[in-house]
This record gives C-alpha cells, sequence and structure tokens, in this order.
C-alpha cells in the first residue's frame, strides 16, 4: 500500500561528506572532485531509473551538467564544517508503474523548488526489499545558494524554516492524492501521520548487521549516523510528547502489554538513557490507560484515543441497529428465493435464516459464516431480494481482490472500502436511505476503518450489512471491530460448509474455523495430505512435484500453492516455473522489467496481478495466463475469460501466478491447494490455507522448521486474534471507562441515551444485545432493580469463575449437539460451576446460561481465558432479566420471528416454529410483568386482545392451539 515518507537533512562537511561524492552515489554514476583531486564511481549501484537536474528559470545551462554543479557548489564553500547541500528524500507510491512515478516526482520538484530558484538534482530509485516488492524513493539534492545567470549568490536562510518543510510535506501529500485519484489508484497517504497530536516520528532506515559491523565505510558510515539521529530526535519527540507513541502503537493493535511498548521504544530512541526516558514519559503520561490482566497474566494497556474510537464505534453501530425501515416484503422475498430455484440454487435452513436476517428492517445485520458455507450465494439471492424492493446495493471489501470475489460470486457491484471513503471525502458516491452497503471479509476490517464506514452509513440512513468470519486472517489495523459488533449485536451464522465434498473434510473446515486445529491436521494426516521432509528446501521440491503431477493428470482441474511470506512464494514460483519448462509447457522466456525487478515471462506462463487498475479490469490478486509477452508489454486470459493487454511503461505491478500467500488467497475457491509450512504460520493462516480446497489439499513442511507433526500443529494453532480494549473492561474495575469519564467522555449518559431510545420498540432478532452499562453502575438504577447488587466484588475471582463455568458448559453443549446425554460428571462440574459463579455474582450462573444459549461463541472465548465479552453477555442477560420492558423487546422479536418462519414454511419446519410459539407463549404465566407489558403490545403481535383473556391464552388462540383446553375447561 502507498507510504508516506518526506525527510529532510543537511549534507555537510562537518561529518565528512562531500557534495560530488554524494551526487554521485544517488545517481548511480562517476564524478570527478576536483576539491579531493579523486573520482567517486558508484556507476554499479543498481535501481537508479532516473537522474536529472533541474534549474530555475535564469540560471546559467552549465549548471545542468552534475559534475559542474556540485564542484561549484564545492567551490564556494570555504569552511570545513561548511553546509554544502539540503537532502530531500520522499517515497513514491508503489501502486504507480516506474513512468508514473518518475513524472510525479519530477513534476512536484519543478513545482515546489526549482520554481523557489533552488537548483535540483533528482534521482528516482527503483529498489526492492529482500520479498521482492519494490520501494520506489526519490532523492533530491538543492543547492543552499541563490542561482542567477553568473552563478551561485549568497545563502538563502528562509529555505531553513520549519514552516517550509511543512509546507513541503503537505505539498507533496497533496500532489501524490491528485494524481492517484487521477489514475484511479485507490490508495491515499497523509502527511499528517501524527501531526493531530502536533509531533511527528521519522521513518529510520534499517540497517542490517553487516552494516552495523562496518560503521566507517563511507556512504554506509553516513546512513548509519542517520539511522542513529532518526532514533534520537524521535525520542526526544516522544519524551516531549508521549501522545505520539501511544498512536503509533495503537495503529495497529488496539492494546498492548510493556513488552511491547519497550519493543517500540527501544526502536524509537538512542541508548539507555534516552530508552529509559522514553518508557518513564509514556508510562506517566495520562493518555495511557491501564486495562488489567489477560489470559496469560499479562499487564494489557490502551490509549484514551483507542477507549474514544471504541466508543465512537459502538454509537455508530447502535444508531443503526435500532433504525427501522430498510425491510423486504415477503412477497419480494419469495420471488428471489424462488427465482434462485429456478437456477438450481436452493438455500440451506442456515444459509435461508442468514437471508431472512439481513433483509430485515434494521439497519445494521451481521452474518458469521465458516469458509466455503455459501455466503456469496446467499448474498446474491438477498441482493435480487433488495433490488426487487428498490433499494440500490453497493459492495465493499479491504482488498480489491475481495471486493471482486464478493461481485463474481452475488453479483453485487463492488469496490474497496479505500476507494469508497476516498469519494467520500469528495462529496461523490455518498451513500443514501434507499442504499444497502454489503461489506465482506469484514473481520480484516480495523476499528478506525470499520467506525468511518459505520458512521456514514448512520448519518446518510442506510443499511448495512456485514459478512466475514472472525476467526479467519485478522485486520491488519487495530482491533476485533467485526466480531465486537457480532457479539453486541447478534449475528446469523452459516456453518454448514459446502466447499469441500468429503463429509471429513468438511468437518476439518469447521475443526479450524472453531480452534480444533490440531484435530483438523490430524485428519488430514490420516487421509495421507500431510508430508514431511527433512528441510523445508525438500519439502518445497516434494510440494511442487505433487503440484505438477496434478496438474499434467487433471490439467483442467483448478489448483493453488500458498505459504506465509512473499520470499517462499518467490521460490516456489520458480520451482513451479522450471517444472512447465521441463514439459515443454512454456514458451521462450523474456526479460520483462516488472515493479518487483526483472522477471521471465513466457506464454503459457500463470500471472498474478499486484496492483489495482480499473482501466484494465484487474484488481490486486486477479490471475490469469499469458498469451502473448514481449519486452514491453504482453496480453493476457484472466481466470474469469476476459481478454487484457498492455505495455510495461503503463502497468508493471505483476509477478508469476503459481503460489500465492494466504493474505491473497482469502476468498478463493480451488479444485486441490498445495499448502507449504512455515514457523510464521498461526491458526488464522492455517485456517485460510486448509479451508480453500474442494477434492484435496497437500500439507508439506520441514524437521528443520517442526521437530515433528506435534510441533507443527502446536504453531499453526497458535491464537494471534486482535482484541478491542473493551475485551478487558471488568465491570466493576472498569479504568479505562473510569478514566475515560475523568476527561468528559460520558460512557454512562451513552449507555442510558441509547437504552431510552430503544425502549418500547420491538427490535431485531438480537434485541437483547444493548450499549455496554458503564460500571460500577448497571444501566437500570437500583430502585429499578430491587436493590438487587449486580455489580462484582471481585472481578478477578470473577472472570475465573465464568471461564470455569464456560468450560462446563461448553462440555455438556458438546453432547447435546451430537444428540448424546449429558453425563453425571459434566452435570456436577457445570453445578458446581455455577455455584462458584453465583458467590461472585447473585444469579450469575442463570444469567451467563442465558448469555451462552443466544451466542455459543462467547463459551469459547470465555474457556480460553477471555473472559470480557462473557460478563458484558452476563450483565446484558441480568438488565434483560430485571426489567419486564427488555424482556418484552425480546419476547416480541421471537414472535415476530417465528411467525415468519411459519408462515414461509410449510411440513415440519412450520410445526416446529407452532411449537416453539406455544412455549413461549405458556411461558408467560409465568412472568405476569411481562405479560402486563405486552398487553400494551399486543399489536406488534398481531392480535385483538378480548375482554376477560389472558394474553398467553390469546396468542395460544392466534396460533391454533389450546382451544380443546378452553373447552376442557369450560366444562
Amino acid at each position: 500500500m502507498a507510504i508516506y515518507h518526506f525527510s529532510a537533512k543537511v549534507i555537510s562537511r562537518a561529518n565528512g561528506s562531500s557534495a560530488v561524492a554524494s551526487a554521485a552515489y544517488r545517481s548511480a554514476s562517476e564524478l570527478h572532485d576536483e576539491r579531493l583531486g579523486r573520482n567517486h564511481d558508484f556507476s554499479n549501484k543498481a535501481g537508479v531509473i532516473h537522474s536529472e537536474v533541474l534549474l530555475p528559470k535564469g540560471a546559467p545551462e552549465r549548471l545542468s551538467d552534475r559534475a559542474a554543479l556540485w564542484n561549484e557548489v564545492e567551490a564556494g564553500e570555504k569552511r570545513k564544517d561548511a553546509q554544502l547541500a539540503r537532502e530531500v528524500e520522499f517515497s513514491i507510491p508503489r501502486e504507480m508503474n516506474r513512468k508514473q512515478g518518475v513524472q510525479l516526482a519530477r513534476e512536484f520538484v519543478a513545482e515546489q523548488f526549482a520554481k523557489r530558484g533552488m537548483v535540483a538534482d533528482l534521482n528516482v530509485h527503483w529498489d526492492q526489499a529482500k520479498d521482492g516488492s519494490p520501494k520506489p524513493h526519490a532523492h533530491v539534492m538543492l543547492a543552499m545558494r541563490e542561482v542567477g545567470p553568473d552563478g551561485f549568490g549568497k545563502k538563502v536562510r528562509d529555505w531553513n524554516s520549519t514552516e517550509l518543510l511543512k509546507e513541503w510535506r503537505e505539498a507533496w501529500a497533496a500532489h501524490v492524492n491528485e494524481r492517484m485519484a487521477e489514475l484511479g489508484l485507490e490508495a491515499r497517504i497523509d502527511h499528517r501521520s501524527y501531526a493531530d497530536q502536533g509531533v511527528e516520528l521519522e521513518p529510520q532506515h534499517k540497517i542490517g548487521p553487516a552494516a552495523s559491523r562496518r560503521p566507517g565505510q563511507g556512504l554506509e558510515a553516513e546512513r548509519i549516523e542517520d539511522h542513529a539521529r532518526i532514533a534520537r530526535e524521535n525520542g526526544e519527540k516522544i519524551v516531549a510528547d508521549p501522545r505520539v507513541a501511544l498512536d503509533a502503537i495503537t495503529r495497529t493493535q488496539a492494546t498492548f502489554t510493556v513488552r511491547d511498548l519497550a519493543t517500540f521504544a527501544f526502536r524509537h530512541s538512542d541508548g539507555k538513557e534516552q530508552f529509559d526516558q522514553v518508557m518513564a514519559a509514556v508510562k506517566a503520561s495520562p493518555e495511557l490507560v491501564a486495562l488489567g490482566r489477560d489470559g496469560r497474566d499479562q499487564e494489557r494497556f490502551t490509549s484514551r484515543d483507542m477507549i474514544a474510537v471504541e466508543s465512537r464505534l459502538e454509537r455508530a453501530g447502535d444508531a443503526l441497529a435500532v433504525q427501522a425501515g430498510h425491510g423486504v416484503a415477503d412477497r419480494q422475498r419469495a420471488g428471489a428465493l424462488g427465482a434462485a430455484e429456478v437456477r438450481g440454487l436452493v438455500l440451506s435452513g442456515e444459509q435461508r435464516d442468514a437471508f431472512e436476517h439481513i433483509t430485515g428492517a434494521e439497519g445494521l445485520s451481521a452474518v458469521v459464516g465458516y469458509a466455503g458455507t455459501g455466503k456469496s450465494a446467499m448474498l446474491g439471492v438477498a441482493r435480487e431480494a433488495w433490488e426487487a424492493q428498490g433499494y440500490t446495493v453497493r459492495g465493499a471489501a479491504l482488498s480489491g481482490i475481495a471486493a471482486e470475489n464478493l461481485e463474481g460470486g452475488s453479483g453485487i457491484t463492488s469496490r474497496t472500502i479505500a476507494s469508497l471513503e476516498h469519494a467520500w471525502g469528495q462529496g461523490r458516491e455518498l451513500l443514501t436511505r434507499g442504499d444497502v452497503l454489503v461489506v465482506d471479509e469484514a473481520g480484516m476490517i480495523g476499528t478506525r476503518q470499520m467506525e468511518r464506514v459505520l458512521s456514514h452509513a448512520r448519518d446518510a440512513g442506510a443499511k448495512v450489512v456485514l459478512v466475514g468470519d472472525p476467526e479467519q486472517l485478522q485486520a491488519i489495523e487495530a482491533g476485533a471491530a467485526f466480531r465486537s459488533i457480532s457479539e453486541r449485536h447478534g449475528a446469523a451464522e452459516i456453518t454448514e460448509v459446502r466447499r469441500q465434498r468429503e463429509g471429513w473434510q468438511k468437518e476439518g473446515t469447521r475443526q479450524l474455523a472453531t480452534g480444533r486445529t490440531a484435530e483438523a491436521i490430524h485428519a488430514y494426516d490420516e487421509h495421507g495430505m500431510v508430508q514431511a521432509a527433512e528441510t523445508r528446501e525438500t519439502a518445497r521440491a516434494a510440494l511442487v512435484d505433487g503440484w505438477d503431477r496434478q496438474r499434467q493428470a487433471e490439467p483442467d482441474r483448478s489448483r493453488v500453492i500458498l505459504t506465509h511470506t512473499n520470499a517462499e512464494v518467490r521460490e516456489l514460483n520458480e520451482e513451479a516455473r522450471g517444472r512447465l519448462r521441463a514439459t515443454g509447457d512454456l514458451g521462450e522466456d523474456v526479460a520483462f522489467g516488472a515493479d518487483r525487478g526483472e522477471r521471465q515471462f513466457a506464454t503459457g506462463d500463470r500471472i498474478m496481478f499486484l496492483r489495482n487498475e480499473r482501466g484494465l479490469g484487474v484488481k490486486n490478486g486477479t490471475l490469469g495466463t499469458i498469451e502473448r509477452v514481449g519486452p514491453d508489454g504482453m496480453a493476457v486470459r484472466l481466470d474469469s475469460g476476459a481478454r487484457v493487454a498492455f505495455e510495461s511503461k503503463d502497468y508493471a505491478a505483476v509477478d508469476h501466478g503459481y503460489a500465492a500467500t494466504f493474505h491473497k488467497a482469502q476468498g478463493v475457491t480451488v479444485d486441490r491447494a498445495h499448502i507449504l509450512a512455515t514457523p510464521g504460520m498461526d491458526r488464522h493462516s492455517a485456517y485460510v490455507g486448509l479451508s480453500r480446497h474442494r477434492d484435496g489439499v497437500q500439507l508439506h513442511y520441514g524437521r528443520d522448521d517442526f521437530a515433528d507433526q506435534r510441533r507443527l500443529a502446536r504453531t499453526l494453532s497458535r491464537e494471534r486474534a486482535k482484541d478491542m480494549a473493551a475485551d478487558y473492561a471488568a465491570p466493576e474495575q472498569d479504568q479505562a471507562r473510569a478514566f475515560a469519564e475523568r476527561r468528559e467522555i460520558r460512557f454512562p449518559e451513552l449507555a442510558r441515551e441509547l437504552v431510552a431510545k430503544v425502549e418500547g420498540k420491538a427490535k431485531s432478532m438480537f434485541a437483547g444485545f444493548r450499549p455496554k452499562p458503564a460500571a460500577p453502575v448497571p444501566v437500570l438504577d437500583q430502585e429499578r432493580q430491587g436493590g438487587a447488587n449486580i455489580t462484582t466484588p471481585d472481578a478477578a475471582r470473577q472472570s475465573r469463575a465464568i471461564q470455569g463455568y464456560a468450560r462446563a458448559w461448553a462440555d455438556a453443549a458438546r453432547m447435546r449437539e451430537q444428540g448424546l446425554p449429558v453425563l453425571p460428571h459434566q452435570q456436577q462440574a457445570l453445578a458446581k460451576a455455577g455455584d462458584a459463579l453465583d458467590v461472585t455474582r447473585p444469579q450469575g450462573a442463570r444469567d451467563l446460561a442465558a448469555a451462552l444459549e443466544r451466542n455459543p461463541s462467547l463459551a469459547r472465548d470465555a474457556a480460553g481465558g477471555r473472559t470480557g465479552s462473557a460478563q458484558h453477555g452476563m450483565m446484558l442477560e441480568t438488565a434483560v432479566r430485571l426489567d419486564p420492558e427488555r424482556r418484552a423487546d425480546r419476547f416480541v422479536e421471537s414472535w415476530q420471528r417465528l411467525a415468519r418462519e411459519r408462515a414461509g414454511s410449510d411440513g415440519a419446519r412450520a410445526e416446529k416454529a407452532t411449537t416453539r410459539m406455544g412455549v413461549i407463549a405458556d411461558s408467560l404465566k409465568r412472568d405476569p410483568e411481562l405479560a402486563k407489558v405486552l398487553e400494551r403490545r399486543a399489536p406488534e403481535l398481531a392480535l385483538k386482545l378480548e375482554r376477560g383473556r389472558s394474553i398467553d391464552r390469546s396468542l395460544e388462540q392466534s396460533i391454533g392451539i389450546g382451544r380443546d383446553r378452553d373447552r376442557g375447561m369450560s366444562r
């Protein structure tokens, strides 16, 4: 993605630098230094793709010669510590090709430097990282004196001003973003990385071990010195304002430990003394919030800003959830379902439940679906229903390939979220009340971005449907917004796996989705699909051998090779090409100047596009096969069937496409997959990799990475799920919210305000999920609670009790799911755990059991030590139990849902709904308070009460049961 970097420094004789040597290095040329009487030859340096001297108006033409320019600068400076030149360095977006990047840099230098009267020596470098990815950037050496027809004059002090540097930084961001928009590229940069706080950290150069061992060698010494300077200056900025450190850390993780902080402080400080100062400053900052200990007994922290972001996300989600008016009429639903059945698509029970859920009236809906459960197919039917109702349906996803998969699978016109946000910022393509926004792969979206999307939809009155799986690849940015929203407002779940054809493989996907990775690996091993080799190198060769055999035996079947890192992808691509070359399936190799460096391509090669390009109709991750290739361009048949052709000067973001990373593969479906396991994997990447196939998967590993299969399973089971600051909020000792309240972030008032808005209204099928009550005061006041104390006397003890109860409940639930009786020892364990929980919170076991019944996924997190969500669910159930108005909300929602299911079904399904309606109607006999409230809300139950007849009997009669009983009682 595009990265913002813009820095400036002075090249000075005081640190041993030479303007001529610096210019030779940056231009990869040989220049003679007249002052020193020596040549500086860097002509073997690779990666310099453009060099040019830009002169201001009136400057003598001789200065366009680089050697003449910098020798004249050197001759004009007499002091031994003279400042010779200023250097500006900035990153060029890697989304651009070389021609675009050079033009971008050249226009900026001409406008901001040459037009201002400076002589500018521009050099554009297109370096590569170790993984082969491009690192385009520009070096601009600027003369520090004014220039006229006769040459250089006096130095211009104004060019040294901090204000001018700020102006350049802002101008560069504006220039880049304007050009990106013109080119149809979706990424954007922001010069205000930390400017919200008035302080910025400067990106540091990466110094390798070899360079650090030879600090006295020429320009490498200059680079090391620059690295130390940046670290020292960053440390000074953090000590002056610790907020900048907190902001930087929480950009990728919502909470952090002391170790995380120490790692950050080490990188952004110079020496032990400054490291200690940085650590002390951050720890003493009033913006730092202590959250308590996690499941590993590590103290966790967050920032005030992160809490505020999560609060805004909650408010936006709550406001959307109570908005009504986006429902689809039963006739339109039935029409969409009927049209799908004509095409041969019959939704399963779970898919149909999800369809009914998202086409309901609520402004916010969520669907959690395991990999390969047919979420896109269900969304395609929902799209037809929405459009028949008159809504405009839009799709969005974090990545271009995910948006492409959403559009291909559902027919929903889709684009990236970054692209949508940019359009909204320009006042274009704004959402309206007539829009439904479907966000796919929502588990990969960070808290800040999710908050912006939901807030925009709330303000526009649009409906948002979030679809994803929080157990697959995690968000790159901080937070677990999709999981949090699903827990707070509920979600329809689709667990019936359809992608795999074999029953045991479907069960393997369910095991991967529920954290039982070792069980899935064992199952695949029993079927001969896990292969060990002595080394990773031999494992890689065995993988490609198997891939090649399948390729030749089943040429019409689809397949993919997956692994964790870009470096491994490149190795696998090379070995795969070698097999095709050996069988004569490739044409003649042609050298092609790709963005990641020169590549050999041939007719028949598989190719992957690495940058979204609207004009070509390709996304980052699109695959195709080369039909024609030359040094200056190629023609490709995409896997979608479309054909594209392009010249290298216009588009060069391509690489071989036999292998890909797990991130590139999320959402992909193939017949067979081949996985190379490496130590960087975790259970989320393992879940994605091992669930892409229909027919089979081969998992390869080397014993130099994993001593045995037990070690492999342990690594691939590692939990790296992103968290939220709210996950650690204890009901009584909620330090984060207390901190926020002291600074007038009024969580209690917000909670009560939201509750007031929804009282007396029927909500969605997840109405029980309410705003979090602010600790230690519950949402309901003590008078309405009848004096009951529902706060926790000992948060740590209660957390342990919740964990124990969740484990016992999950054991019993597994037996019931399999149709087996709960064993006596399991019943005893559940009762004992319930007693322990009731000690910490009166009726806590009853409330927690209700929460787990409504959202069984809470049990898995709580059993693993992440009890924050279960605590929240328990408190919500307490509020419902103590308030008949909330119980009425839940009753009305359940009755309406069952009534729709009964009306839209026949046979056993309709009978089941009728029975369930009878059960909940009968429950009113045991809850007279609820019955009284429901009498006022009879119209919402499609009921007209008769004088002298109770609400429960009226409901039973409305569904055709209870008449015989009435006649029997009258006799």
